[in-house]
């Protein structure tokens, strides 16, 4: 009896961290976070850069941030869908 318990324990405990597995694989997105690092290492760039560039430095950085907010909203929503 103890040892169809043990099984029983071991199998619902294969089952749960195989699902969480399978859970976190389909929410990873790696080319995303991927963009999300440039992004951000991009607007870091911008920041101690010259500010001699007519404005278009400071357009620049309204863009990236306008692409940082893309890429987030885009992982919100499909770690919902």
């Amino acid at each position: 009896m103890l040892r169809l318990v043990t099984r029983q324990k071991l199998l619902i405990a294969l089952t749960i961290v195989t699902s969480m597995g399978i859970g976190y694989a389909l929410a990873q997105q790696p080319h995303m976070d991927a963009a999300l690092r440039l992004l951000q290492d991009a607007r870091h760039e911008l920041d101690v850069a010259e500010p001699n560039k007519g404005g278009h430095r400071e357009r620049a950085i309204a863009l990236v941030d306008q692409a940082l907010g893309q890429v987030r909203d885009g992982i919100a929503f499909a770690a919902h869908h």
